[in-house]
């Protein structure tokens, strides 16, 4: 007990760790998320207090935020009037003011308000944590409850040294103000993970992550078109053309169907003819479909040879065709 007090004795300015780079991190993050303001946080100092030392650190009209870790351990979480207004404006203004601060002791309304955003702060910082053995004392802290001021503090705390991280935070670019955060410094939170576990993990996501992608990919509706032949003509003969007009087709041969989807893009190349009463399409070759064979079942329609009749399998694709001659008249839709 006595090396504990002697330890936290006097404030000691620590090396900067994982936390100092992580808290700014944890802090702006929240504020998007939860709140959609812009926070920013000077310089991270951090220090080693005494329990004496930290009952000094409090502004006057702060709130005292009590938060509980592993092994019923309790931390502090120091907003200055300036911050905690801030937070208030941005949830029930959509906005931080450049109005005074009011001089008045915070509230258990104004706890209730702040309590969720905390406690994302709090998860954000262990996120950012994960490989850090800084993660042994900031791991695992949520929001208990909340004084509004610090005299209590001495009871309620227990009388060893604290890890503390203490920044200026500028809200909106409105109104700056202190934050302090205080845990025990013997933490019993988690181990740091390893970076190989780290990366095997990332690794899975990726593949989830790829997985599902390709399973809403894959399961999209998407459109193909079966073209005889195109046809290019000047646009006053294409004005001209009447119902009744007759265009010559040279090319056009039911076993060399192109296969073209959004955009006109060629995708395949097909042969016409039926399947079980129905109008079919048999995949000759694919540039960009699956290897298996594929068919497309049409509504029945006149006119084919039935020795052209195919039952295809694999894929299939659904579109509207029609008879020879109907690809011979305008007015028609193909």
């Amino acid at each position: 007990m006595i090396r504990r007090k002697l330890a936290g004795a006097q404030a000691a300015r620590m090396p900067e760790g994982g936390a100092e780079r992580g808290w700014p991190l944890a802090l702006a993050r929240a504020a998007r998320d939860r709140l959609t303001l812009v926070v920013e946080a000077g310089p991270v100092k951090a220090y080693r207090y005494s329990l004496a030392e930290l009952l000094e650190q409090p502004p006057e009209r702060s709130m005292i935020v009590l938060l509980e870790g592993p092994r019923a351990a309790l931390g502090v979480l120091i907003l200055s009037p300036e911050v905690l207004t801030s937070l208030i404006e941005a949830q029930t203004l959509g906005r931080v003011t450049d109005q005074p601060v009011p001089a008045r002791k915070p509230t258990r309304t104004d706890a209730a308000m702040v309590a969720d955003w905390i406690d994302l702060v709090m998860s954000y910082l262990e996120d950012t944590l994960l490989t850090e053995e800084d993660l042994t004392w900031t791991d695992g802290f949520r929001y208990t409850s909340f004084l509004d001021e610090a005299r209590p503090l001495g009871l309620m705390l227990e009388d060893a040294p604290f890890k503390v991280l203490d920044c200026m935070l500028k809200l909106g670019d409105m109104r700056d103000g202190r934050m302090i955060l205080a845990l025990p410094a013997d933490g019993h939170g988690r181990r740091p993970q390893r970076a190989t576990a780290l990366l095997s993990s990332e690794v899975d996501q990726e593949q989830r992550f790829a997985a599902n992608m390709r399973e809403q990919v894959m399961t999209a509706e998407t459109e193909m078109q079966a073209v005889l032949q195109k046809l290019s003509l000047p646009l006053a003969d294409v004005l001209a053309l009447q119902p009744g007009d007759m265009l010559a087709l040279p090319l056009a041969a039911l076993d060399k169907i192109t296969l073209t989807g959004i955009g006109g893009a060629e995708c395949g190349r097909a042969k016409l003819g039926q399947s079980r009463g129905m109008r079919a399409l048999r995949i000759l070759d694919a540039e960009a479909a699956p290897s298996a064979a594929a068919s497309a079942t049409l509504p029945a329609l006149g006119g084919f040879d039935p020795g052209d009749a195919y039952a295809g399998d694999g894929l299939n694709f659904q579109m509207e065709m029609p008879t020879a001659d109907d690809f011979l008249r305008t007015g028609t839709e193909g």
